[in-house]
């Protein structure tokens, strides 16, 4: 009969946890986006100089996200080691888990606008009437480098399709340049509220063309640029 196994010592728990915070963080690339963010968010709390009750709300919004995810980690985890072949079941699972960590997400999304939203709103406001009041000449400048850049690009690279894959992502390029009509559109006094939202949905779109596979970062990259400064330097001759 085999002796019974010590419990771990309280260090070894401290370092079992570690390890499993560090392996999460080297596999899971939607982990180390979340880290990323939340210093992001940290650092830019610290600049604005919220409050201290902002700052406890913050830090549990990004825990929670970070928890969602990690927890969703473990489960698909566990499901990829217990199951061979393809179960609904087991497909649910991942769905739920999923959905959780696009709950929580959600969630700082909104935890994050309340806090910034007043401190920056004013700033924001101003840039964005300096960019919608910059001379035409220079946003078309600007477009035409980028065109140029793109072009080069596609005849060395020689990657994608007309309608998939290559340079520059047609999708990026549509909603960023809805960003920017939505921005001009909007009324004054909802400009910064449209603006942030029509901008995230434009990021929402950008991460699912990298996530699918069909473009890179690269690709994205430029073709949200080319939609932006098309549909401004288009707004800036129009006005």
């Amino acid at each position: 009969m085999a002796p019974p196994r010590r419990p771990p010592s309280l260090l070894q728990s401290f370092n079992h946890a570690f390890e499993g915070i560090i392996h999460v963080f080297r596999t899971q690339r939607n982990l180390r986006i979340h880290f990323a963010i939340a210093a992001a968010v940290l650092v830019a709390a610290l600049v604005v100089n919220v409050t201290k009750i902002e700052l406890i709300a913050l830090l549990i919004a990004i825990t929670f996200v970070l928890i969602a995810e990690m927890i969703n980690s473990a489960i698909e985890s566990t499901i990829d080691a217990t199951t061979t072949s393809f179960d609904p079941n087991a497909k649910l699972a991942k769905d739920i888990a999923a959905g959780a960590v696009l709950i929580a997400a959600i969630n700082a999304v909104a935890v994050g606008y309340l806090v910034f939203s007043g401190k920056t709103a004013s700033r924001t406001a101003r840039l964005i009437d300096k960019v919608r009041d910059a001379p035409a000449e220079l946003t078309i400048v600007a477009l035409a480098i980028t065109v140029i850049v793109v072009i080069s690009l596609k005849a060395w690279t020689g990657s994608g399709t007309p309608l998939r894959g290559g340079l520059p992502s047609g999708h990026a390029a549509i909603a960023f340049g809805a960003w920017i009509a939505a921005t001009y559109v909007a009324g004054q006094h909802h400009r910064f509220l449209v603006s942030t939202l029509a901008l995230v949905m434009a990021l929402l779109v950008a991460q699912t063309r990298i996530e699918s596979g069909v473009h890179s970062s690269a690709e994205v990259a430029l073709g949200g640029l080319l939609g932006a400064l098309t549909t401004l330097a288009l707004f800036q001759l129009a006005g």
